[in-house]
């Protein structure tokens, strides 16, 4: 049974254009929704931006070897050695550490199809894709559905490994004399390996044990490590367990809560290591720019595929002759490209009038100027172009 497979389609210069077409009412789609997000996403970063300067303004940094109760209610920081009051255990396996959270990850061995397209124009507007499916042997969590395959038959993958991958955590986690909340265990993630040993295999249940070997330090379901089969498992552990952690929130009791800004945002920190309340509150800051421009990035790709989306017709209309319609395309393409960058601009520039008005002012008068810079440059190449057209020609 071959591993790969190869189908060619074509479409004709009619089917183009109205895929096409249809590939405006979601171009318009696009578009549509990068403004709101765009807009909303520069409210969140100023909200945030100002939440996090309330609570720096706020907190009171406070020793960790005993609670204050005059503290109560309050905004606090405070570091502390980590401990917990018993080790955390994987309720199937057996298998336990001494940490805050113990994690399961369960790999098969399994068949994933891997699907790869390219097209090519045709003179006359139509276009030739060549679609190959490749299906190889790779390990991966849970059970990938070969049902789903294109070419299922030869690639069955088995049912699913009698266990999945899952997160053990800790019962009680304490800083110092503070207790953790489970929102706040929920932020640590710098995990680390946890290799088992003969001595965790047979720990293992006994209708499981006669099942899994020891390799590589992960518990090993099949005949051989060094030649995986499919339907081989392969069960590794980790563990997350800082030595100190630096914690921000509102006392409340022994543990923390999230703190209300003025700004609708809250606030609740976890750092590992031993952080001052400025260092945490200036990651905070950082983490929340590299959101901003994340969400300004999606914004901005949404509207430059939705504006190019919206002429697409033109493009696919001068693909008769595919030199035409690739090199209109590339124009298309840069013209979307610009356009997005200014009308984003914009966009934030105007949501930058209601959080920071002097500030978005300026933006808009930049982006207005970018934007009649563009348009007069548009006029001139079509004035260029008809002059070309127009101009007589000597003999």
């Amino acid at each position: 049974m071959p591993d790969s497979f190869t189908s060619t389609t074509s479409t004709s210069w009619g089917g183009n254009i109205l895929g096409s077409i249809k590939s405006v009412f979601f171009g318009f789609i696009l578009f549509v929704v990068s403004v709101p997000l765009l807009f909303w996403n520069e409210g969140r970063a100023v909200r945030t931006s100002k939440g996090l300067t309330e609570g720096l303004g706020a907190v009171v940094s406070v020793p960790s070897d005993s609670v204050d109760p005059g503290k109560e209610g309050k905004l606090i920081h405070t570091s502390g050695a980590v401990k917990t009051d018993a080790p955390v255990v994987d309720d199937q396996l057996a298998v336990q550490a001494t940490a805050v959270k113990l994690i399961r990850n369960v790999d098969m061995f399994q068949w994933k199809e891997h699907e790869k397209s390219e097209s090519r124009k045709k003179i006359g507007g139509g276009t030739e894709t060549v679609t190959t499916w490749e299906y190889k042997k790779e390990w991966a969590n849970g059970r990938i559905d070969s049902s789903n395959f294109k070419h299922p038959e030869g690639h069955e993958n088995p049912e699913a490994p009698p266990f999945e991958t899952k997160t053990f955590v800790a019962n009680k986690v304490t800083a110092g004399a503070f207790t953790m909340s489970q929102e706040q265990l929920g932020q640590l993630t710098n995990a680390t390996s946890l290799p088992v040993d003969a001595a965790a295999l047979e720990q293992l249940p006994a209708d499981v044990k006669d099942r899994f070997k020891v390799s590589g330090g992960n518990f090993y379901a099949g005949d051989d490590p060094a030649t995986p089969k499919v339907g081989d498992v392969r069960i590794s552990f980790q563990t997350i367990n800082p030595a100190t952690v630096s914690l921000v929130g509102v006392q409340s009791g022994q543990t923390f809560v999230p703190y209300s800004t003025s700004t609708g945002t809250s606030i609740l920190l976890v750092e590992e290591g031993n952080l001052t309340a400025q260092q945490m509150f200036k990651k905070a800051q950082d983490a929340n720019t590299f959101l901003t421009w994340l969400i300004r990035g999606g914004g901005f790709f949404l509207m430059f595929i939705g504006i190019f989306m919206l002429f697409r017709p033109i493009v696919v209309f001068a693909d008769v002759l595919p030199i035409f319609g690739t090199m209109l395309g590339a124009g298309i393409g840069l013209f979307a490209f610009l356009g997005a960058a200014i009308l984003s601009f914009l966009v934030i520039a105007l949501a930058w009038v209601f959080y920071r008005p002097m500030i978005g002012i300026t933006m808009i008068v930049l982006a207005i100027a970018a934007l009649y810079w563009l348009v007069s440059v548009g006029k001139k190449k079509k004035a260029v172009r008809a002059g070309m057209v127009t101009a007589p020609v000597s003999v």
